[in-house]
């Protein structure tokens, strides 16, 4: 986001949103009439049952699908496609392995038409803010996971967007590395002020990472909210905390 903005800029619409797929063709409903508001620079984290259609809804706001009908919609403007406005972070970083950390943040910059000089230097920034600055000319073979992930975040992050959406970005790490990307991800959120949307299964993240949890039913016939008023950084043992994360697990059936 420029900093000469004057009007925050980040702010999703979602409108009466529904979507299908044809399965053997018979229709199968996946998402049916979600509606939602994020605001600039809020964290909206999604949870629900597999199947209960969390990525496809990333997915579509991420412009990678289209809707059946409703309206999706970034600073009123409606979404058509991808856009500079988002970026996606998946559970998979997905380097390219012939390319340094360096390399990598900046190869979507080069991409966009920024020269190569300038490209690194705004890359070696988002390396430098995800702690990887003495690791930058590594190359992903060399990386943990949790460490390949903060590239992935750096690469994200470089290209500026508003909106920064994220698919069970720490899905695939072992438990103490999660938490420290937890802890990371939610200092780098504080930093930049960007509007971020997490698709996660892990109701403890929800909790420690999110301003509001969208909880989407299996069944489609409705979904619920459940906001996180709590100071930050958060603090897991907080009776506060304990409290939420308990609420969260008895919507899905959990005592």
């Amino acid at each position: 986001m420029a900093l000469a903005d004057v009007t925050p800029r980040g702010e999703v619409s979602i409108k009466n949103l529904s979507k299908s797929y044809s399965i053997n063709g018979r229709p199968l409903n996946v998402l049916s009439g979600v509606n939602n508001r994020v605001s600039p620079g809020e964290c909206l984290a999604i949870v629900g049952a597999s199947g209960s259609g969390k990525t496809t809804l990333l997915r579509v706001l991420a412009g990678l699908e289209d809707a059946d009908s409703g309206e999706v919609s970034v600073d009123s403007q409606p979404i058509r496609g991808v856009g500079n406005d988002r970026a996606v972070i998946f559970q998979e970083p997905r380097l390219l392995p012939w390319l340094s950390v360096l390399d990598n943040v900046a190869f979507p910059l080069e991409n966009r038409g920024v020269k190569k000089a300038e490209a690194r230097q705004l890359a070696a920034r988002y390396v430098k803010l995800v702690d990887l600055a003495d690791f930058a000319e590594a190359l992903p073979s060399q990386l943990s996971g949790g460490m390949a992930q903060r590239v992935g975040i750096a690469r994200a992050l470089a290209v500026q967007p508003e909106i920064l959406l994220l698919d069970e970005p720490f899905g695939a790490l072992d438990a103490m590395t999660k938490i420290s990307m937890q802890e990371e991800l939610a200092r780098i959120w504080s930093e930049e002020a960007v509007t971020m949307i997490l698709v996660t299964h892990d109701l403890e993240e929800a909790v420690f990472l999110a301003d509001r949890v969208l909880i989407l039913s299996k069944d489609k016939a409705r979904t619920h909210e459940i906001e996180i008023d709590l100071p930050r950084p958060r603090n897991r043992s907080d009776s506060r905390f304990v409290k939420l994360r308990q609420e969260l697990l008895s919507e899905f059936g959990f005592h």
